[in-house]
């Protein structure tokens, strides 16, 4: 009888045998890692127990972006850092700084295989689903912090998605009632909240400053949904493209960076039937400054690129009604409607499926019109804590918890040490008095013989 496996489970077999060699090949690996970390001027008092001290996990190129202003205050401080990325062509493996050691790692689950046998104090990264999915919690890791990649809900995350942190670092004060609603509906232990801020828009602020920008002759509009089922281009797919080339302005469309792995047939088809030419432009770019730079005004949806864009260049948006269906996140479990729509309802006009063919009419409203401005500020106290100085905030974090870390362990450490101290002198007195009372001593016999 020949052995039968289905196309199924010969693939999961393969991933785990793939997995498996990856995981062998990363603990050889990290060891090298821990060598060079020393010889490239790694602090060795700062390894104690041969642990990685820090370590940033980033799941995609595009988070250099989110990270690089943290690694700049922490390289200030001369504070280790070791950047593990899953993006071969990742702009952080060139990064200029000395104390910020970066490698490729493998790209999807060979990574996360690597991550799940990672020895290291503290991992910090942006990726949700930590002990959800493929990516589990490594024995050797003390403690596992996020940061968010956008200033929008905690609970716009898919279900699940941050619970097995250990901590969170925020960048709204109303996102610590959402954390704490949900642990207790999911009877969690209570994670460490912390108000950092968003360093790289603060980055963006300063360099947006510094340019010198000059206004377009011909308006662009950009339209930078996000991605799933409930996003702009699902919803509303060519219709939306076909009414925007209507207007007299160039059309930038910049889909998410999760629609190219996720929804790439849709795209397809959209970029078939509506090609790069003098009045329509498709972005991929890494970093969006460049095209939210010159863009006039944004389209979008629930994606955090609509406040990236109104509070850090100060301009109009649009958003879409694409009557968000909150099943597959977080924001599901909580009665109250999310504060991004909320605020997008404050800052910018809305469109609905019915009111989609009046959209060059209300773009010529938006981009005149100066009611939404005054609204920008107060969304801008809500959403980002910390103006301007995120990074300082998360790099004070980050030492501090190190030697908070650092000090358990070594009380842990004095306290087994006085245990054994303990269990030694008493061994040593038992021997002693085993040695002054032997068993087998023969006494004298009383009596006459």
């Amino acid at each position: 009888m020949r052995l039968y496996i289905d196309p199924g489970t010969g693939s999961m077999l393969f991933a785990i045998l793939i997995g498996v060699i990856g995981a062998a090949g990363f603990l050889f690996r990290n060891a090298i890692t821990k060598i060079k970390f020393l010889m490239s001027g790694g602090k060795s008092k700062n390894l104690g127990d041969g642990k990685i001290p820090f370590v940033i996990f980033s799941d995609d190129k595009r988070y250099w972006q989110t990270f690089e202003p943290i690694c700049r205050e922490l390289d200030k401080r001369e504070f280790d850092v070791v950047y593990m990325t899953a993006s071969e062509d990742d702009a952080a493996l060139d990064n200029p700084y000395e104390h910020v050691h970066a490698e490729f790692i493998g790209a999807g689950n060979k990574a996360f295989a690597k991550l799940n046998f990672l020895e290291a104090k503290i991992l910090f990264a942006t990726t949700p689903g930590l002990d959800v999915y493929q990516w589990k919690r490594s024995k050797k890791v003390d403690y596992y912090v996020h940061i968010m990649h956008a200033p929008k809900d905690i609970t716009m995350y898919r279900m699940f998605g941050i619970d097995y942190y250990d901590s969170i670092l925020l960048n709204g004060k109303f996102q610590i009632k959402q954390v704490r609603e949900l642990e207790k509906l999911r009877n969690l232990p209570q994670k460490e909240l912390v108000l950092a801020g968003i360093p790289y828009m603060d980055d963006m602020v300063t360099k947006f400053e510094k340019d010198n920008v000059q206004p377009n002759e011909v308006k662009n509009i950009l339209l930078a949904p996000s991605w799933g089922e409930s996003a702009i281009l699902s919803r509303f797919g060519g219709k939306i493209i076909t009414e925007l080339l209507k207007s007299k302005y160039h059309i930038i469309i910049r889909p998410h960076p999760q629609s190219v792995a996720s929804e790439k047939d849709m795209l397809d088809k959209l970029m078939e039937e509506f090609p790069n030419s003098d009045r329509l432009e498709w972005n991929y770019d890494s970093d969006n400054y460049q095209v939210l730079k010159k863009s006039d005004v944004l389209i979008s949806d629930f994606s955090g690129v609509l406040f990236e864009f109104s509070l850090v260049y100060d301009r109009p948006v649009l958003f879409a009604n694409t009557n968000f269906d909150s099943s597959p996140y977080d924001a599901w479990w909580l009665e109250k409607e999310p504060w991004t729509f909320g605020a997008m309802a404050r800052l910018g006009a809305e469109i609905k499926e019915e009111n989609l063919e009046q959209l060059p009419e209300i773009l010529d409203d938006c981009i005149n019109n100066p009611k939404f401005s005054k609204n920008r500020r107060a969304v801008r106290e809500e959403i980002w804590v910390n103006y301007r100085h995120g990074a300082e905030v998360v790099a004070d974090y980050f030492i501090n918890k190190y030697n908070e870390l650092k000090d358990k362990e070594l009380k842990e450490n004095e306290k087994e040490s006085k245990k054994d101290s303990k269990k030694k002198k008493s061994k040593d007195k038992k021997t002693k008095e085993k040695s002054k009372n032997p068993k087998n001593k023969k006494t004298k016999r009383k009596g006459n013989k």
